[in-house]
């Protein structure tokens, strides 16, 4: 991903907020030439075993996650298969009657984060204890960043049940970039008045990019690498 200096993340705690508040990530990777890339939405979290500090550039992460086996996808994969895994956290349109100011031009505001690793499949033929760790690791970490602390106890049975139609998998992170393009090339008076704009918007994911607005380095700071 192409990204401007301007545009760099803030602090290297940028890209990992963005992957745990927006797990819901597009994974993509070459098909057969006869299929063309292959793109699947599907939930991806941090492996709970990993203990080790991020990276600024999330080399060395491990990230978890499943799909269904019957998804071409799935079977166009095999062990090492690079991927690309896109995380789209808050992104807003921008108005030029915001700026007032004439000549502009309109434009979107948006962070992304791309991570690029390679593809394990953690249980080649039928999904077994392994790949039900994964879906009780993903339960436990969505009930609690975003549930509300369901208990799973009394749905293992079912669990095992569609567990059949699980692939579970793991990617080994080799590199990330982050896009944060939030006014930041704009002059500050003006990216004031797109924050402000942003943050008195009904929409969540206006109010969202006025947050992060609001926690960009002061114009004239050097972002930290």
């Amino acid at each position: 991903m192409f990204v401007p200096a301007p545009y760099r993340q803030p602090s290297a705690s940028w890209m990992v907020d963005i992957l745990r508040g927006n797990p819901l990530a597009l994974m993509t990777s070459n098909g057969p030439a006869e299929a063309g890339p292959y793109a699947t939405h599907l939930p991806v979290i941090q492996d709970p075993e990993m203990t080790e500090e991020w990276a600024p550039d999330l080399s060395g992460a491990r990230l978890l996650g499943h799909m269904n086996r019957a998804n071409p996808h799935w079977k166009a994969m095999e062990d090492g298969t690079p991927v690309l895994l896109t995380f789209t956290g808050p992104h807003a349109y921008v108005s030029p009657t915001v700026y007032q100011i004439t000549p502009a031009a309109p434009t979107w505001d948006f962070t992304s984060v791309h991570v690029h690793g390679r593809l394990r499949k953690i249980e080649h033929e039928a999904a077994g204890e392994e790949t039900l760790e994964v879906v009780r690791a993903t339960v436990r970490t969505f009930e609690g960043d975003f549930g509300n602390a369901w208990d799973m106890s009394e749905s293992q049975d079912y669990f095992r049940k569609i567990l059949p139609a699980v692939g579970g998998f793991r990617i080994d992170v080799s590199g990330a970039e982050g896009m944060f393009k939030l006014s930041q090339e704009q002059d500050p008076h003006i990216r004031e008045r797109v924050r402000e704009n942003f943050a008195n918007r009904d929409s969540d994911a206006h109010r969202s990019a006025a947050r992060l607005m609001d926690k960009l380095p002061a114009p004239g700071c050097p972002l930290s690498a």
